[in-house]
């Protein structure tokens, strides 16, 4: 009988996963169930009332892919508080009732090849490393990929002459890219969704508002979670800038950490923890670039972010950057959201119309 996987929704990211998983398993991988207030909701009910709120959607997917009949349940670990999330989360599901195999890919902060390799060996015995190998390095790719795709989008999308044409291509490159044999035809089909992207008119000022979203890495990627902010700011013809995807993640972030702690160096002396110094290299970098204003966002109660917002406060005060930090759980209203972006957009434009009077008289 074969199993049937599951894991926690994650934006765009679950086509990716879910090719990988598919392809290394040999086992049924459901999709995972999109995010609703139901989820949330659903989540909240039984967690912890401290735990933050990604904790909260995840579990909320596990109960909705279990009662699909998931037997099968993954979840990454890694950074934060977030390496304990697979120990409290099976023990809550299993007192619920649930029956299924519980698997950890990263049980520390760390991915190793030999232990994911182990664990997958136990969902598919004929497993041999080098097919592993190679639909790892394809994954990575997929990955990276997506998220020059959804880059290429942030900077347009908000000028877009035909409403929903960057999204139906996005869908589009997922459709394709689930199809792809290899790397070759990835990357085949990534050019060819780059260049259809970039046919797309458009109708952007050279001097557009433009804003750099920073914050938590949940609440950067899973678009539930925010209530679709950048959709929302896309609707108000904003440029987006934001840095946190996987790609960052799985090397980029190892890979600049020096450089970010140099040149933070005058605002931290120490490692904030998860995104926290990062967030404060990103607001010198976002000032630096002339952006016109700044959104954090973060899960109400996340220690690292927290840490961080006093120093991110100074920077932006320095450097004279409008920035707005927006805190979500359970209780967030949509139209709360809404009203606190639609009143810092207009502080945006405001200050835009000065810069041009400014720029006029000299």
């Amino acid at each position: 009988m074969k199993e049937i996987i599951a894991f926690p929704h994650l934006g765009s990211y679950c086509h990716p996963i879910k090719r990988l998983l598919k392809n290394t398993t040999n086992q049924k991988v459901m999709d995972t169930p999109q995010i609703t207030k139901k989820t949330i909701n659903m989540g909240s009910k039984y967690s912890p009332d401290s735990v933050c709120v990604p904790f909260k959607y995840n579990l909320g997917n596990y109960i909705e892919a279990l009662e699909q009949g998931a037997t099968v349940l993954i979840q990454a670990g890694g950074g934060c508080r977030y390496r304990y999330y697979a120990e409290v989360q099976e023990t809550i599901l299993r007192d619920l009732g649930y029956e299924f195999k519980f698997i950890q890919i990263i049980g520390k902060s760390h991915l190793r090849l030999n232990e994911i390799y182990k664990l997958l060996k136990k969902l598919n015995p004929k497993l041999k490393k080098r097919k592993l190998i190679h639909e790892l390095i394809t994954t990575f790719f997929y990955i990276k990929y997506l998220d020059k795709i959804e880059e290429l989008i942030r900077e347009r999308i908000g000028f877009e002459e035909k409403k929903n044409s960057f999204i139906k291509l996005k869908n589009n490159f997922l459709k394709e890219a689930d199809k792809t044999k290899g790397f070759l035809s990835l990357k085949r089909c990534f050019f060819k969704y780059k260049r259809k992207i970039k046919k797309v008119k458009i109708n952007k000022p050279k001097n557009c508002i433009k804003v750099g979203i920073i914050g938590e890495l949940y609440t950067a990627m899973e678009p539930f979670s925010t209530y679709e902010l950048e959709k929302m700011l896309a609707s108000y013809h904003v440029e987006i800038k934001r840095f946190t995807n996987l790609t960052y993640l799985l090397w980029k972030k190892a890979l600049f950490a020096p450089y970010i702690k140099w040149k933070s160096k005058r605002y931290c002396k120490y490692k904030l923890g998860a995104d926290g110094l990062d967030n404060v290299y990103r607001t010198l970098w976002l000032s630096k670039h002339k952006f016109d204003g700044i959104i954090h966002t973060k899960p109400t109660g996340c220690t690292p972010e927290i840490g961080a917002i006093p120093i991110i406060m100074r920077v932006a005060k320095e450097k004279k950057m409008p920035i707005i930090f927006l805190s979500f759980d359970e209780q967030t209203s949509n139209e709360g959201l809404k009203t606190r972006i639609e009143a810092f957009y207009d502080l945006l434009s405001i200050r835009k119309e000065e810069e041009n009077e400014r720029i006029h008289r000299n």
